[in-house]
């Protein structure tokens, strides 16, 4: 059986897919596909027709320009879920830092939410808000390339670095861009990311925004590769710098504050708290972590390389997600920051990936790495598989999602270590390639064996750790939900 999403992973993603533009019946393939791969099954059965799309000679199949083999359309089709229809719509709408936002779902501050023409095409897709790319009176000179990616086993970007900085139009120029996006969106909320120098500039930005119209003002504390002292991540670590810049911004406007922190620190909270304590009105969380991206065996350059060298700079994407929830969860459980609103970023594709830093207590999502591969339309499915949760669930309001699931995240010494759940082997759909065998040899506790061409637990030996579950190919090994006391009574 196709596995869908395996399949959707294989998918362009074309910018206007040659499969809808053929398709006899006027359904949406590409669509579709889209929607499995942003883990929005639920909705994807809109966009075709099963019973239909098997009766057909596979038009759009036959169009479909992938360079390896068609996409497997008709097959997908067949296998998505049955779409449900509900009686009630969802509220996405709520309140952050005293804003109404019409869904949670931001573009980050950097070169997604750079221009007009970008953050209005943004608001015409349905995001609910923008932070502008962070402006200031510096005006950066940046290098070329800027971008690189690392991938791992096929996926070609699980990650991606960038040497980014702040916006580099002049501030004049910027300022004219939120009286222009504010006349002309005034539902959306517009967040402007200012960095200062020194104390004089925090105060001028704080001003200037607030009088060209932003809803909120965003501190960057965090931009891990200025090119500059005394900027960015420089400030982020230190608290005094925090406590005395965000006075000052809250000192020269009547806007909310968010102090954005910089994860190249042990502890965020220290920060966080230095910010509340001099008046900010949210935390945003993470900014990208300082990386090396890898070595060219080769050249010896890293990526990426500017004539032969690169530095130190920001990493971002779906591999740094557990990171990013880290840094929400400790900050959602600090008591010293009871009850400061949290906007969370860090790795966010899909409305699971949202989903996840909404119930460790974000009442803003923000989303930057993700639109930079995929663009604006993946805001689609953050909306369409975010109220499709919220139907099967019966949840009317986003609101009551928030924080949900902190209090499942408990101290590592308040683990249950009396009771063990052992793995669940199919043997029908093992295929013998031993891979759970090799891993539990070399890496477990000696418990699987091969016999007859099949994976065979030896539950005697088995610590119950699940690593064969999550090496195995072909989804045979599962976890049983049955919690048993260990031999000998734990």
């Amino acid at each position: 059986m196709l596995k869908i999403r395996e399949e959707a992973a294989r998918c362009l993603l074309c910018a206007d897919g040659a499969c809808t533009k053929v398709c006899p019946q006027g359904f949406d393939p590409a669509r579709m596909i889209r929607a499995v791969r942003f883990e929005n099954e639920a909705c994807a059965g809109i966009f075709t027709d099963a019973a239909k799309c098997a009766e057909c000679d596979g038009a759009c199949e036959k169009a479909c320009i992938h360079y390896d083999f068609p996409m497997r359309i008709r097959d997908m089709a067949a296998q998505l879920p049955k779409h449900v229809e509900y009686s009630s719509e969802p509220d996405l709408s709520i309140e952050f830092c005293g804003v109404r936002c019409e869904n949670p779902f931001f573009l980050s501050s950097s070169i997604v939410a750079g221009d007009y023409d970008m953050v209005a095409r943004a608001f015409e897709a349905g995001w609910g808000g923008a932070v502008f790319k962070t402006v200031g009176f510096l005006i950066p000179e940046e290098v070329s390339p800027r971008f690189g990616a690392i991938g791992k086993e096929g996926t070609p970007f699980i990650g991606f670095k960038n040497l980014e900085q702040i916006s580099d139009h002049p501030l004049e120029y910027n300022l004219g861009v939120f009286r222009r996006l504010k006349a002309n969106y005034p539902g959306k909320v517009l967040v402007a990311s200012i960095m200062g120098q020194n104390d004089e500039e925090w105060v001028q930005l704080s001003k200037l925004v607030t009088e060209a119209g932003a809803d909120i003002i965003e501190c960057n504390f965090s931009c891990p590769h200025m090119s500059g002292s005394g900027l960015g991540s420089d400030v982020g670590q230190n608290p005094v710098l925090v406590n005395r810049y965000t006075e000052l911004v809250k000192s020269a406007t009547h806007l909310p504050v968010l102090a954005k922190m910089t994860p190249n620190i042990g502890n965020m909270e220290v920060p966080a708290i230095a910010a509340v304590e001099a008046g900010a009105d949210g935390i945003a969380a993470i900014n990208t972590i300082k990386s090396i991206l890898g070595i060219d065996a080769e050249t010896l350059e890293s990526s990426p390389s500017v004539g032969g060298k690169c530095s130190v700079s920001g990493y971002s994407g779906k591999a740094v997600k557990p990171i990013a929830l880290r840094f929400i969860h400790d900050l959602a459980k600090c008591g010293r920051l009871a009850g400061t609103e949290l906007s969370g970023m860090g790795g966010i594709e899909t409305w699971h990936d949202a989903l996840e830093f909404i119930l460790l207590g974000c009442k803003n999502i923000q989303v930057t790495t993700a639109v930079m591969q995929y663009g604006y339309r993946i805001i689609d499915d953050i909306i369409t598989g975010t109220k499709a949760y919220m139907q099967s669930r019966g949840i009317e309001k986003i609101s009551e999602l928030v924080g949900a699931a902190l209090p499942n995240i408990v101290p590592a010494d308040t683990l249950d270590r009396a009771t063990v759940v052992f793995p669940k082997f199919d043997r029908k759909s093992c295929i013998g390639c031993g891979r759970c065998y090799i891993s539990c040899s070399d890496a477990g506790h000696q418990a699987i064996t091969v016999e007859d061409g099949k994976a065979r637990l030896h539950a005697g030996k088995c610590v119950g750790c699940h690593l064969c579950m999550l090496v195995c190919p072909t989804g045979a090994i599962t976890d049983n939900n049955k919690r048993v006391t260990k031999p000998g009574g734990g």
